[in-house]
């Protein structure tokens, strides 16, 4: 391999602030903030909108749109033509 054309891999804090969750992910986004982790170390930190731990699809919350009942209108609507 080449030598220092690769990027740098290492540990970054990342938090979801909708969820107030946090993630200490191997990574190689490059961030200017550092933040201390529960273990005491400092890591590079970057903040999230959303993340699993508050995207509707993973939490349970999504909400089920009547596709079913739009489909028949659209159908119904139609079938005389």
């Amino acid at each position: 391999m080449k030598k220092d054309i690769h990027p740098e891999y290492r540990e970054v804090l990342f938090h979801d602030v909708g969820a107030d969750k946090y993630f200490l992910i191997k990574s190689t986004l490059k961030t200017d903030q550092t933040k201390e982790w529960e273990d005491g170390q400092t890591y590079p930190y970057y903040t999230l909108d959303i993340s699993s731990a508050s995207h509707p699809y993973y939490t349970g919350k999504q909400k089920m749109i009547d596709t079913a009942g739009q489909v028949d209108k659209f159908k119904k609507r139609y079938s005389k033509t």
